[in-house]
């Protein structure tokens, strides 16, 4: 059985619902080895009722950089008061929010995910070639 690691980052994010209203939002990111594709958020961390969010990891690793994604995940770079950030567009049935996170934050908890599971390795994390020698072998 394969040993499974967590990475996390508590931050707060920023909702943009207009240029002159921004509502802060605290989210958890966070990265698991049985999982090696995906991040997960969850925001309102501490409410009755948290949201989930699940997508690639690459998209969130290009979107630090230049503009990616499309449909229900889009990420992009931003500047805001010569600061680097992270935005990030969620859709949904329900509606779309607008997030801005900072983007040294995200950029170092990514690289802790990126030094746990290197990118082109996240097949080993699965075990699925074990599984199918398994498999074979039966």
């Amino acid at each position: 059985m394969r040993h499974i690691v967590v990475v996390e980052r508590e931050l707060e994010l920023r909702l943009i619902l207009s240029p002159q209203c921004v509502i802060p939002v605290p989210a958890r990111l966070a990265y698991r080895t049985d999982d090696p594709y995906a991040v997960h958020i969850v925001f309102h961390v501490d409410s009755e009722h948290p949201v989930h969010w699940t997508f690639a990891r690459e998209l969130l690793v290009e979107g630090v950089f230049r503009p990616c994604g499309e449909g229900d995940v889009r990420v992009w770079p931003s500047k805001a008061f010569g600061r680097s950030m992270v935005l990030l567009t969620l859709s949904a049935p329900a509606g779309e929010a607008l997030l801005e996170a900072s983007a040294a934050l995200v950029s170092a908890w990514l690289e802790r995910t990126l030094r746990l599971v290197p990118p082109g390795s996240e097949g080993e994390q699965l075990g699925i070639d074990d599984e199918l020698a398994g498999l074979l072998a039966q």
